[in-house]
C-alpha cells in the first residue's frame, strides 16, 4: 500500500515538473484548444447542468471556460468541500460576485444550493490520467468522495494537457475513474 502512495506522489511531482517547463504562451494555446474541444463536445453541448471545479492547485484553469459557459443556456455549478468532508453543490451566475472574497468557494448568500441529481456532466480535475480513465488527484480525496454522489448518468470528464496523460496511473480501492479525458490534442474515451 505504501508503495502505491509513493508512486502516486512521484507521478504528481514528475507531472508538475513537466508542466512547469511549458511556456506561458504554450499554456494559453493549450488552454484555448481545450476550451474549444469541450465547448464542441456533444455531451457538453447537450447537458443542461454542468459542474466545474475552481481549484488553483490543478493545472487546467477553468475560469475562462466557466465565464464563457455563463452566457450559454446552461446551469453552472461548483462544489464546496467543508472541513467535515461534507460536499455541497452551488449554482453560480457570476464568478466575480458569487464567490467568497479571496476564495474559490461559493458565497451561500448569493448562490443557490442544488441537488447532485441535477448534474448532467461533471468536469473533474486531476494532475495526471491514463487512457483507462484512472485519475491522480491532489491527494486530499475531495473528488473521490464527490464522484459517487453524482448521478450514474452524469458524464465524468477530465480536462488535461496531453502532457498529463500517462501510460499508467496507480489506483487504490477508494480512487475513482473518469469516463472521458479531453486534452488539447484529442478526446479519450475510457477503455
Amino acid at each position: 500500500m505504501e508503495d502505491v502512495k509513493v508512486r502516486k506522489q512521484n507521478l504528481r511531482s514528475a507531472t508538475r515538473e513537466k508542466l512547469a517547463a511549458l511556456s506561458e504562451s504554450d499554456i494559453l494555446e493549450k488552454s484555448d484548444r481545450l476550451a474549444n474541444q469541450l465547448l464542441d463536445f456533444a455531451n457538453f453541448m447537450e447537458s443542461e447542468t454542468a459542474l466545474f471545479y475552481l481549484r488553483p492547485d490543478y493545472i487546467v484553469d477553468t475560469r475562462r471556460i466557466i465565464n464563457t459557459c455563463l452566457s450559454l443556456p446552461k446551469t453552472i455549478v461548483i462544489p464546496s468541500f467543508d472541513p467535515d468532508k461534507r460536499i455541497t453543490f452551488w449554482k453560480i451566475n457570476n464568478l466575480e460576485e458569487d464567490l467568497l472574497k479571496d476564495s474559490f468557494s461559493p458565497n451561500p448568500d448569493r448562490c443557490k444550493m442544488i441537488n447532485a441529481s441535477e448534474i448532467d456532466i461533471a468536469i473533474i480535475p486531476g494532475i495526471a490520467f491514463d487512457e483507462k480513465g484512472a485519475r491522480l488527484g491532489s491527494g486530499r480525496g475531495d473528488y473521490d468522495r464527490m464522484i459517487p454522489k453524482l448521478p450514474n448518468t452524469a458524464r465524468k470528464v477530465a480536462l488535461a494537457f496531453a502532457e498529463q496523460v500517462l501510460p499508467n496511473v496507480p489506483m487504490e480501492s477508494h480512487d475513482k475513474f473518469v469516463d472521458i479525458i479531453i486534452t488539447d490534442r484529442r478526446i479519450i474515451y475510457k477503455i
